[in-house]
């Protein structure tokens, strides 16, 4: 491409790993493609992104913003892993207090395209101000996008007041659905998504983010969620393109971080394929005392072998195990605790299950490597992905108390049979291994990429605005 036809998009995520490292995918595929980019984030988060291809690193410029300070947020805390769930508005106050540097930045800079995240509600006029396109990245999917509603809808928030609004269909989805909170699921999420100490509600957050921005990419396919991805064109008055799922890319090496991986794949090794299930709930869930016992004893139950990773103690405290477990399990279960190469553990042939929070990254890993979910969500968008996966039998979900999420040892066991051996589980296992070509060939979601890069040339000098495109 010859650099008079490059672009200069500046991408801004949400401080989440799970957000930080799908938007860095998305800036590699923009740089493959010849295109600079400004990645915009805080010095640690900076620091924890993966490491940019040597290739590609000419056309990266990493902009380091300092996080300011806010009372009571941890020292050092600039991500969500950082930071406990019921300090998440704080980290929410700081990210917004970043306005008068990313102002100062594109000023400076008048990039092309901004793309950012849910969370950045003041950033569409800002752009706008600077004569910078506008491009809101939605890292949820379309059900969970349609799910939350059409703009105006968010921003005003008179249709849903209560928690139980959201363990009912909304209004606006035409066709039959199971897509709903459970009443323990969105308790813990009300007060993010109502007022609280951010000073600004996620549905805020949300909605302004859409009615503002000339075009949504949206981490999805039109092949896995035809008719929520529909729905989403007609809820929003912009332009709706699915941008694929961005497959991880795993590159021989890059996951030996400390020698882990070594004795990890020493380990997957003498094991027989598809027998382990792997164990896994995200960076941000913190499991009770009585949640890791249930979850170890189903485990032992299962006598199956599982490979179990389990947060950082500095954040997470709750890794005390009933006693004698890991005596009656050893040899046969593996605990892990802190980081571990998720990726490079799903794509070993003995991995055949994952028993997920259901955060859409992880869904996206195990899916493209055709591994059966055991789906125990806990907070965010978890709970509608689990109704969504569980729906297209991509997955079994652990029955537990509706209104206070808790859950039994013999339900986890139960659930990892289904999933893993028992012939109840078998189309299951069918279904998800027919999901590798969808959610993981590198071709097949690298050409909805290029859509959405051909749509940024085209209209990098002009706004969008009112005008859908159809599917």
């Amino acid at each position: 491409m010859e650099n008079a036809d490059a672009l200069h998009v500046a991408v801004f995520p949400w401080l989440a790993m799970g957000h930080l490292i799908p938007f860095m995918q998305l800036s590699n595929r923009l740089a493959q493609k010849g295109h600079r980019v400004s990645f915009i984030s805080t010095p640690r988060n900076i620091g924890r992104l993966p490491k940019i291809p040597s290739h590609l690193s000419p056309l990266f410029n990493l902009v380091s913003l300092p996080l300011p300070h806010v009372d009571g947020l941890p020292d050092h805390a600039e991500s969500s892993s950082d930071v406990p769930f019921n300090k998440q508005n704080l980290l929410k106050r700081a990210f917004d207090l970043l306005y008068s540097q990313v102002a100062a930045f594109l000023e400076a800079s008048r990039p092309d395209w901004i793309i950012y995240d849910y969370a950045s509600h003041w950033l569409p006029e800002l752009a706008a101000r600077n004569g910078v396109s506008r491009a809101f990245f939605s890292l949820f999917h379309a059900a969970f996008m349609s799910f939350l509603g059409p703009p105006e809808a968010l921003i005003d928030g008179g249709s849903r007041s209560t928690a139980e609004d959201f363990t009912m269909v909304p209004k606006w989805v035409p066709f039959h659905s199971n897509v709903v909170y459970r009443l323990h699921e969105i308790a813990k999420n009300v007060e993010s998504l109502s007022a609280n100490e951010s000073g600004t509600p996620d549905t805020v957050r949300f909605g302004t983010v859409i009615a503002e921005s000339d075009v949504v990419a949206i981490r999805t396919s039109a092949e896995f969620e035809p008719d929520w991805l529909n729905l989403l064109v007609e809820l929003y008055p912009i332009p709706v393109l699915p941008v694929g799922f961005l497959p991880p890319e795993l590159r021989d090496g890059e996951e030996e971080k400390d020698g882990k991986w070594v004795y990890m794949k020493q380990w997957l090794d003498k094991q027989r394929v598809n027998s382990v299930v792997y164990v896994a709930l995200g960076t941000e869930v913190t499991l009770t005392q009585q949640e890791v016992n249930e979850l170890a004893l189903g485990l032992e139950q299962s006598q199956l072998p599982f490979f179990w990773v389990l947060r950082d103690p500095s954040v997470s405290t709750q890794t005390e195990f009933p006693t004698g477990f890991e005596d009656r399990v050893k040899g046969r279960g593996i605990v892990h605790v802190g980081w571990a190469p998720q990726a490079k553990i799903l794509s070993h042939n003995s991995i055949g299950g994952f028993l997920t929070h259901c955060g859409w990254n992880s869904v996206i890993e195990a899916l493209g490597f055709g591994r059966v979910l055991i789906l125990l969500p806990f907070l965010n968008d978890q709970g509608i992905n689990a109704r969504l996966l569980h729906g297209k039998k991509l997955g079994v979900e652990i029955a537990r108390n509706e209104r206070d999420g808790s859950f039994t040892r013999d339900s986890i066991a139960e659930s990892v049979k289904i999933a893993m051996v028992d012939d109840s589980g078998e189309s299951l296992r069918g279904t998800t291994k027919e999901m590798k070509g969808l959610f993981g060939d590198m071709d097949t979601n690298d050409r909805l990429v290029d859509g959405f890069i051909h749509f940024l040339l085209e209209n990098r000098f002009s706004t969008t605005k009112n005008i859908n495109l159809l599917l």
